[in-house]
């Protein structure tokens, strides 16, 4: 591989952050510091085509991550997939970031569970063009990925994250963090029944559901 000189890092962690949790935003942040990425945005999905509706709107999940930043604000927002009409397609964001960064490291941020199905996803060989994949583990995760995908990434694993700031796409490396056992999916539930869900959530976002009645919450007023 090519031992250039550091390049402008991006770091991409897409979703639907229905709502944004401590979950999704201790990751982040960890794997933010682990590879030393100084321009880190949450990418939200406007119509993410692997899963169902939303249980809040795009304007709402969106404001919900600017209440988050209050408490974490080296996490940057891009909404360029908000303002995108059609499926949210991550290799056209990643494209879109190309366009804009011809130079830059890109870096595509996802969970072991969504990597062992990577070969699922959209023009998914095109993501290795336009970028380097991170996937971020827990403890007691295991890489399940078919043969395909094993190929695709046989030879571009690395261990030093330094590789990943020298090139612009193209490898792979893996980041640890701690458990959390949470997932909103869960917090949506125990909103909607009452439950007590504060802990999981930074305070604004929490303060935001309340006042808009999102997941439903009564209405504050």
């Amino acid at each position: 591989m090519s031992q250039g000189p550091e390049r402008h890092c991006i770091g991409v962690f897409g979703g639907t952050f229905d709502p944004v949790h401590r979950g999704h935003l201790e990751a982040a942040d960890q794997v933010r510091r682990s590879l030393a990425i100084t321009d880190f945005r949450m990418v939200p999905a406007r119509d993410p085509p692997h899963r169902g509706a939303t249980g809040a709107s795009a304007g709402h999940r969106l404001a919900m991550l600017e209440c988050a930043r209050l408490e974490y604000p080296e996490l940057g927002i891009d909404d360029r997939e908000l303002e995108r009409p059609g499926p949210s397609w991550m290799v056209d964001t990643l494209a879109s970031l190309r366009q804009e960064y011809p130079d830059a490291s890109l870096l595509l941020i996802i969970g072991q569970d969504a990597a062992n199905h990577l070969a699922e996803w959209h023009r998914w060989r095109e993501l290795f063009d336009l970028a380097h994949v991170v996937v971020v583990t827990r403890p007691g995760q295991s890489a399940d990925y078919p043969p395909e995908l094993e190929r695709e990434l046989a030879g571009r694993w690395v261990a030093d994250a330094r590789e990943l700031h020298r090139a612009p796409a193209g490898l792979a490396c893996r980041v640890e963090v701690p458990e959390v056992a949470v997932s909103a999916s869960a917090i949506r539930h125990g909103l909607g029944a009452g439950d007590p869900v504060a802990q999981w959530l930074p305070e604004g976002v929490l303060e935001y559901i309340r006042a808009h009645g999102l997941y439903g919450v009564a209405r504050d007023g």
